[in-house]
């Protein structure tokens, strides 16, 4: 079973293993998604409103005039582009492990000292949580901090990761896919 474990940088990749991936998002599915966004229709208000910094604030579920505000920005204010091209610049990867598409960012440091680092989001989330410490983990500018090989994968069915179609890819699944 391929893993991700035969990253290690201290092997060569089968090139047929693993392929070069781009973020695809193309303008049509943009614009597709900032009109969904502007015809939303959003609950009703909480019964009880608590303005912020109020800790019960959320004790009814997310503030209506939050959600209202995430939505604006995504559809008004939000760069995809500037996203994709981060995730670009930093690496991204596909390959196949048990019959499922994977999605990766990989991104190697130039210290020849660099650790293997596999960073692994959960539900929900995504790899989007790791692109602001990508790269001080691969090339930290404290030279005597440790220097990592970093590898964040997709979980199965987020972002660029195929949707299992079978049952079983739990947490002892997927730690066992990660590595050798």
């Amino acid at each position: 079973m391929p893993t991700l474990g035969h990253l290690n940088p201290v092997f060569t990749p089968d090139p047929s293993d693993v392929q070069a991936f781009e973020a695809p998002a193309t303008d049509a599915d943009l614009d597709d998604l900032r009109a969904r966004l502007a015809a939303a229709r959003l609950p009703e208000a909480e019964t009880v409103y608590r303005a912020a910094p109020d800790p019960r604030r959320w004790d009814q579920g997310v503030p209506l005039a939050d959600l209202a505000d995430v939505v604006n920005y995504w559809r008004t204010e939000y760069n995809w582009r500037w996203f994709e091209a981060r995730l670009n610049r930093i690496g991204q990867f596909r390959t196949t492990i048990d019959d499922l598409g994977i999605h990766f960012l990989h991104r190697r440091s130039a210290r020849a000292d660099a650790t293997p680092l596999i960073m692994t989001h959960g539900w929900p989330g995504s790899i989007a949580e790791f692109v602001d410490v990508v790269d001080e983990l691969a090339d930290p500018k404290d030279a005597d901090a440790p220097a990592f090989h970093v590898v964040a994968p997709s979980l199965p069915g987020f972002g660029y990761s195929d949707k299992p179609v079978t049952t079983g890819w739990g947490t002892e699944k997927i730690a066992a896919a990660w590595v050798d």
